[in-house]
């Protein structure tokens, strides 16, 4: 769901500029329709993008509660074995072909996992331990930055809906105290 959101925000926004560019005329697209249909997408990925992020804010909280190993004898602790992965619990394997990520708190996940945990889930926060993860070193590619980019428009967008009938109300009540129309 993240990448379908993903994708159509950017199809909308690209569509967009360039329809501004007046490129949809190679199409023999109007440029009425070609911008529905942009601001459609843009808008329908925002949204669907806010709602998965929310999901999975709420499915990793759950996860987070969830994380822990106990000893079957003796007063129950939370021990980690240091060769599985925390978050989807299997082997981590140094041989495979998927990479392992060693946080500073010296917890170890799988690629995908901590990925996952911290960009889609929006933790940044070791899944075991609660330590600050260091997102710029664990994530060194720069073609995981427009993932992180585009989770803080989410976020921003999230707030903007949220925040909205306060600023409107605000708004509304300064008009009339003033006298303003």
């Amino acid at each position: 769901m993240y990448n379908l959101s993903y994708f159509l925000g950017a199809f909308g926004y690209a569509l967009m500029m360039l329809t501004l560019l007046q490129v949809n005329t190679v199409f023999l697209l109007s440029t009425q329709l070609a911008l529905d249909i942009s601001v459609l997408s843009l808008f329908y990925g925002l949204y669907y993008g806010v709602i998965s992020r929310d999901f999975a804010e709420v499915c990793t909280d759950k996860m987070a509660a969830q994380i822990g190993y106990y000893v079957p004898q003796g007063m129950p602790m939370r021990r980690l074995d240091p060769t599985v992965c925390s978050i989807c619990t299997n082997q981590l394997d140094t041989d495979c072909t998927e990479k392992v990520h060693k946080l500073n708190c010296q917890h170890s996940f799988h690629d995908c996992c901590i990925r996952g945990w911290c960009i889609v889930g929006k933790k940044d926060i070791c899944p075991y331990c609660k330590e600050k993860v260091n997102l710029k070193k664990t994530f060194t590619n720069p073609w995981d930055k427009p993932h992180i980019l585009y989770g803080n428009v989410l976020d921003l967008v999230r707030y903007m809906v949220a925040w909205q009938p306060l600023i409107l109300g605000v708004v509304h009540l300064l008009n009339t105290s003033l006298g303003l129309k």
